[in-house]
Parts: C-alpha cells; structure tokens; sequence
C-alpha cells in the first residue's frame, strides 16, 4: 500500500516543484509566491485543509490538497480533493487508486460524512477512475464559481 504522509511546514520545498508540474500540465500558472502562500496554511495545520505526500515523505512520488467545509445537504464536514498528482514516471501504477482508496477511510474516521472532487468535463480517464471508485457525479448540478479579492485563483 502507497504511503500517506501529512505534509508539514518542512515539507514545502519537496511539495513546491510537484505542485507547479501539476499546475501546467492542468494549464494553470501561478507563481512560486502565491504556491508558498495558498500551501503554508495547510502545511502549518490550518482546519481548512491538509496537504497528504504520497509515497516516501523524503522523496513523494505525489501529492493530495485537500480543503474542507461544512454541509448541511451532507449532515456535516465535507472534503474536497483540490488536486491529486501523481508523478508522471509512476502513473499508471494504481498508486492514485491506493489513495483514494485509502483516503476516504481515513477522512471518514475523523468525521467527514463526504468527500468531493471537480474534474475537467473532457477527462474522461479522471473521471472513470473515480466512479471506478464509487465517486458519484451530483446529477442536475453544475460548479459556479466567483472569484474574490487580490490574488485570486482561478481553476
């Protein structure tokens, strides 16, 4: 089974280079500031989410961020998986299915009640891994986002 690992504040260098790999290759650009920005919280044990190493904590083949909230229409905390990358020169191993198999266990054990996950319309390996996985999509509903203040992020 794939190691999870907490992410801690020291684990920010060997998070930065994945997060920007996953970043282009979604076709997202940030800059090295606003990654150290949006991951220090999580690093430093923010309750709004965690970011998990996958694989070794000295050398991760991957990442997951998380980010967590409250739902009424789910009876309570919710997670939502805001990326999951996976090395490209290990993919195709079944190490992103280890994790979301594993993961949900563990988030349920801490009591979340749902776990969520936004995916590209065209991808559909994305989206067969996940309701491989029991990963519903919520019929009738679409994601709408507005986006606030200085810095934002779109995607």
């Amino acid at each position: 089974m794939t190691a999870l690992t907490l992410a801690r504040p020291d684990d920010l260098e060997r998070l930065l280079p994945m997060l920007a790999a996953e970043e282009a290759e979604a076709g997202r650009q940030a800059d090295d500031a606003a990654r150290r920005a949006a991951l220090a919280p999580l690093l430093a044990g923010s309750r709004h989410g965690a970011a998990y190493l996958i694989g070794p904590p000295r050398a991760p083949i991957g990442f997951v961020l998380l980010s967590f909230g409250w739902s009424v229409a789910a009876g309570g905390l919710v997670g939502r998986i805001e990326a999951l990358h996976i090395r490209r020169a290990v993919r195709g191993r079944g190490i992103g299915a280890e994790v979301l198999v594993s993961l949900p266990r563990a988030l349920a054990g801490a009591g979340l009640r749902a776990l969520d996950v936004e995916i590209d319309r065209a991808d559909g390996r994305s989206r067969t891994l996940f309701e491989r996985l029991k990963f519903a999509p919520r019929e009738g509903q679409i994601t709408l986002r507005l986006a606030l203040g200085a810095g934002r992020r779109d995607g």
